[in-house]
């Protein structure tokens, strides 16, 4: 029996809106909008804090730096939260999210190192730091006015590191030797006042 041309159309629609929930990992919240339930508090409580289901983030008055890592380890992932920040000092806000052994981190913010806005970068630590090949150069196109709420969504699958800003896709970086897992941690950068803040922090592991 042959399909009308419209009617298969209609029928392929029905299959993908079918099979799209089950490509799609289902997140689950990483931090629960009350407390540091997740993350490894000892050393953190100083920097880190919750009000009206928003997780700040702010360095102390020695400007020390810290990390609020999970209590968890992670491999492969994808998470996903809103951030925002707003420039305390000229150089700006520095943070950004840690992940894998040896660490691989998605910055957010002013680069200490370089001194201008990285968002949405890979910063490997090597001698490139931001590798060209991870760098979200549309990132300032992407994001929204400073102190607004910005979406993001990182995966770290197999040897490959994406990062979206808003639903559309920044940067990707491909490196296998950023292969062990490891918990996941959240910068305060030392030397440098700031604040930044998160909600809705979610998470999926992939198999």
């Amino acid at each position: 029996m042959k399909l009308r041309p419209l009617a298969l159309t209609l029928l392929l629609s029905l299959a993908a809106l079918v099979a799209s929930p089950a490509d799609e990992p289902k997140l689950e919240p990483l931090f629960n909008g009350k407390d540091l339930t997740n993350f490894k508090t000892d050393g953190s409580t100083d920097f880190w804090h919750v009000e009206n289901g928003i997780l700040i983030g702010e360095n102390n008055a020695e400007k020390k730096g810290n990390y609020l890592w999970t209590e968890k380890e992670y491999s492969d992932f994808v998470i996903e939260f809103d951030v925002r920040w707003k420039g305390v000092t000229e150089r700006g806000v520095d943070t950004g999210i840690e992940m894998r052994k040896p660490n691989i981190q998605l910055q957010l913010g002013v680069s200490g190192s370089l001194k201008v806005d990285m968002s949405g970068s890979w910063y490997t630590g090597g001698k490139d730091k931001y590798p060209e090949a991870g760098q979200a150069k549309e990132a300032k196109t992407l994001m929204k006015p400073e102190g607004e709420w910005n979406h993001f969504r990182i995966q770290a699958k197999g040897d490959t590191f994406t990062c979206w800003i808003n639903g559309q896709k920044a940067s990707e970086y491909t490196d296998a030797k950023f292969s062990g897992p490891a918990p996941l941690g959240l910068q305060i950068h030392p030397g440098v006042v700031m604040k930044c803040e998160y909600r809705d922090v979610k998470l999926a592991e992939l198999k």
